[in-house]
């Protein structure tokens, strides 16, 4: 039987009109491993007409697959592997396989839809552009007679929407709640995330061309708000979704061509519970913190990179009472509120590159600090101190302004050296105007790198003879067995009882509301930071109904709280009779030394 002649292609079809042939009467192409066998190839086939995304097998005996989850189900899902051999894991992002008349179809729409696309729904929101896409795509395909199965229609539209609405080759991963970092070093490398589960890990995902990596940058930084040339290819921006973006452009800095890092924010931030939960810090000190705030405590959260310290301190205003007016200043965005009454102050930085003359249009931290201090705010959030806008930020703190920054450091001793010394130049007598120092670290718990908070001080004053910083160490961790201690002594309750007039026992018992008002949540799995933030709001409204239905839930019908070993003031937590007050220490360079006066008693 003879093979009727093939079909010179039509040039004048490809332009328009074209794929109606190529859509009908064709057979699928779909790629396979050369390993499968013909009954695995024909029920991929099957199966591939029926779903959108296939999850193809695992053809490497000494590949382990460790967990598998659907991120955008039907159409992405994520995988990940373990190679025995090598014992790397591997992120593999698993997406709608197109054959090649989808592919074609795909790039005929992108050209059409690039060249017709409404940029004025740059301020709608994501539902609004993707209904707005898919109206558009509809009516195209209609006008040029271009007929798609059912199938082939939703993974052509979900590649439309990925790349016009979403973030691309990467939106799956900027989808993925389980990773915070996503890291490109450059074109033909392997792109690289950081697992909340599995830490550091190589991906499938690679830019295969200098070109597709300088689009993609190119047009993330628009998504942005930003611009990033030759001129100046250095970035730092932020993501629509808050996340924080540092980028270079091409090879002109970096030599293996155009690289990223997105450091990935929460859609839900952390909770204190969740802090809680994940043992960064424990209840006693979340309860002392939650006093600390409330009461106007200025602090600084102290740690070095990848510490959590915005996390942190995310986490930490959700017990800013609601009302409270708060200013925030920050060079990239992300500080994250649920408060209504919130300013939040963002640089600007003109088109003329880091490092070069400050222009006109330029406006820095130190003059959105300036500005701050006109704005009369209760709270102030600086989002890290690390030039000139120091000497206003502790000046705010000097004339009784709350203050909250975090610095770069990894204890008190280096956090003064920092303040002490260029750029910032701070004088001592203006560091005591400080109330307390959260130190934070990333550190190896088993096997296992996480988050700890190492100890929480309090900056007593100044030795008039020495001039030395005193401080007194409240809480610690203990690395061996990875507990929280409490060193007997904290002058913020002295503090405290001296402005409310309130007794030894009256003070335990605002601190063990405060626990019982934590473990309540913890209990009823309270998650996200809307509820948290109406439970506190609650307990400053009514603090009396909320202890009850919080005691009532954890201790039955009774209404106090235990007086027995599940008190924490019953293992020695400020009991006078139980625990001997701790010497406050100095922490200056270089030596330690008492107070000129003795403290007061513990409680």
């Amino acid at each position: 039987m003879e093979k009727a002649p093939a079909k010179k292609p039509n040039k004048a079809a490809n332009q328009g009109g074209f794929l109606n042939g190529m859509v009908r009467g064709r057979p699928r192409k779909v790629m396979v491993s050369k390993s499968a066998t013909i009954d695995e190839m024909e029920i991929h086939t099957k199966e591939s007409d029926r779903a959108p995304t296939v999850i193809p097998r695992i053809m490497d005996a000494k590949v382990e697959e460790i967990e598998i989850r659907p991120i955008k189900e039907p159409y992405s899902y994520v995988r990940i592997t373990l190679n025995r051999e090598t014992n790397a894991y591997l992120y593999e992002v698993i997406e709608p396989q197109l054959n090649k008349v989808e592919t074609d179809v795909l790039g005929f729409l992108k050209d059409t839809v690039n060249k017709t696309l409404d940029y004025t729904l740059d301020e709608a929101s994501k539902k609004d552009k993707e209904e707005y896409l898919r109206k558009s795509i509809e009516s195209l395909l209609l006008s040029r007679g271009i007929k798609l199965s059912e199938v082939s229609r939703e993974r052509i539209m979900y590649y439309l929407i990925r790349d016009f609405v979403g973030y691309g080759i990467i939106d799956v991963m900027m989808t993925d709640p389980s990773i915070e970092d996503v890291s490109c070093d450059g074109t033909r490398v392997p792109i690289y995330i950081f697992h909340r589960k599995f830490q550091s890990m190589r991906s499938n995902l690679i830019f295969k061309n200098d070109d597709e990596a300088n689009s993609f940058i190119i047009g993330l930084a628009q998504k942005c708000g930003k611009t990033i040339s030759v001129a100046d290819p250095l970035l730092d921006a932020t993501v629509p979704d808050g996340s924080r973006l540092q980028a270079t452009l091409a090879r002109e800095v970096t030599t293996r061509g155009t690289s990223f890092t997105i450091r990935r924010f929460r859609d839900n931030p952390f909770t204190p519970c969740d802090m809680m939960k994940m043992k960064t810090m424990s209840v006693d000190i979340v309860a002392y913190l939650w006093l600390a705030i409330e009461h106007g405590e200025s602090m600084f959260v102290v740690g070095g990179t990848a510490s959590g310290k915005t996390t942190t301190l995310n986490a930490l205003f959700l017990f800013i009472p609601p009302q409270s007016k708060i200013v925030s200043i920050e060079d990239t965005r992300e500080i994250n509120l649920p408060h209504e009454n919130w300013i939040a102050g963002l640089t600007r930085q003109s088109g003329g590159g880091k490092g070069q003359i400050k222009t006109v249009s330029d406006i820095d931290m130190f003059e959105l600090m300036r500005a701050a201090m006109r704005q009369r705010p209760q709270y102030l959030i600086v989002g890290e101190v690390r030039g000139k806008e120091a000497y206003t930020l502790f000046q705010a703190m000097a004339t009784g302004k709350t203050v909250y920054s975090t610095i770069h450091a990894d204890s008190v001793r280096s956090m003064v050296h920092r303040l002490e010394n260029p750029p910032i130049e701070l004088p001592r007598l203006l560091l005591s105007s400080l109330n307390l120092v959260l130190l934070q670290a990333q550190v190896k718990v088993g096997r296992q790198m996480t988050r700890r908070v190492k100890g929480i001080i309090e900056i007593v004053g100044i030795e008039p003879e020495t001039n030395e910083l005193i401080t007194n160490t409240v809480f610690s961790w203990n690395p061996a067995n990875d507990v929280f201690s409490y060193n007997g002594h904290s002058f913020l309750f002295e503090k405290i009882m001296s402005a409310k007039n309130l007794t030894n026992d009256q003070m335990k018992e605002e601190y063990q509301k405060r626990i019982d008002v934590l473990n309540y949540m913890v209990k009823t799995n309270v998650k996200n930071h809307m509820e948290f933030a109406k439970v506190i709001s609650g307990y400053y409204r009514d603090p009396e109904k909320v202890i009850s239905d919080a005691r009532h839930v954890l201790y039955g019908a009774q209404i106090q709280a235990p007086t027995g070993e599940t008190s924490p003031f019953a293992q020695g937590y400020g009991a006078p009779e139980q625990r001997a007050p701790e010497a406050p220490k100095v922490v200056p360079p270089p030596k330690i030394i008492p107070p000129a006066s003795p403290p007061a008693p513990a409680i």
